[in-house]
C-alpha cells in the first residue's frame, strides 16, 4: 500500500488527484483551527518525543529493579525506532518533492513527518507500558487511546493545511510497519527461553 500511494503521489496519478481535491475540502471545513492546530502541535518533536523518552525511562526503571529478562530491550528498540524516523522520511521528502497545500511554500511534503513522529513516539511507547499489568480493558483503552491521538494529529495537519492527507497516510503505512517490527523483535528476544532438563508436564511415577 505504501508503494503504491507513493508511485501514486510521485507521478501525478488519479489517487492524487483525489487526495488533494480532499484536502482542500477539509482545509476549508468548518472544524474549529484553534482545535486542529492543538491536535497537528501533538505531532511536534518537542511534545511526542519527551513522551516516549518518559515511557523509556519509567519501563526501563521498573524492569530493571525487578530483573526481567533483558529488561533494556523494549526500551532501546523503541530508542531505535525514532532515530529511523528522519532517517527514513528525510530521503523520500527529498526524493518525492511534492510541493504543499496551498500557502504552504516549497516541496518535500511526502511522507509527513509529523505524522511519522507522532506514529512511532505514541505507539512505541503504548507497546512498552502493554505488557504491564492493567487487564485486558485497560490494554484495550491503552491501544485504542493510541490510535485516537494519532488519527488526531492526521486531521489537524490536514485541516491547518500544513499536509495533503495522502502524506499522513503514508506516514501511517511506512511507520506501523516499523512498529511491527518494534513489536516482534521484543516479542521474540525479549521473553525469557524455557527452562532446560525436562517439559513441566512430566510427573513422577511411583516405585
Amino acid at each position: 500500500m505504501f508503494a503504491l500511494v507513493t508511485w501514486q503521489v510521485a507521478v501525478g496519478g488519479p489517487l492524487r488527484r483525489v487526495d488533494e481535491r480532499v484536502g482542500r475540502d477539509l482545509a476549508g471545513s468548518r472544524f474549529p483551527e484553534g482545535v486542529a492546530e492543538f491536535l497537528a502541535d501533538l505531532g511536534n518533536l518537542v511534545v511526542a518525543v519527551p513522551v516516549l523518552v518518559a515511557v523509556i525511562a519509567y519501563v526501563g526503571s521498573r524492569g530493571r529493579r525487578a530483573g526481567a529478562y533483558r529488561w533494556w530491550l523494549g526500551p532501546v528498540a523503541a530508542a531505535g525506532a525514532m532515530v529511523l524516523v528522519p532517517l527514513l522520511v528525510v530521503p523520500l521528502k527529498a526524493a518525492v518533492a511534492r510541493p504543499g497545500p496551498p500557502g504552504m511554500a516549497g516541496d518535500g511534503y511526502y511522507p509527513s513527518g509529523h505524522t511519522a513522529t507522532a506514529t512511532v513516539a505514541y505507539g512505541a511507547a503504548a507497546l512498552l507500558l502493554l505488557p504491564l499489568p492493567h487487564g485486558a480493558y485497560g490494554r484495550r483503552a491503552l491501544l485504542c487511546g493510541c490510535a485516537v491521538l494519532n488519527l488526531g494529529v492526521g486531521f489537524g495537519l490536514v485541516r491547518r493545511g500544513y499536509h495533503w492527507p495522502l502524506d499522513v497516510v503514508a506516514s501511517w503505512l511506512l511507520f506501523a510497519v516499523l512498529l511491527r517490527v518494534l513489536l516482534g523483535v521484543t516479542t521474540r528476544f525479549g521473553t525469557p527461553p524455557p527452562p532446560s532438563g525436562g517439559s513441566s508436564g512430566d510427573v513422577a511415577q511411583p516405585k
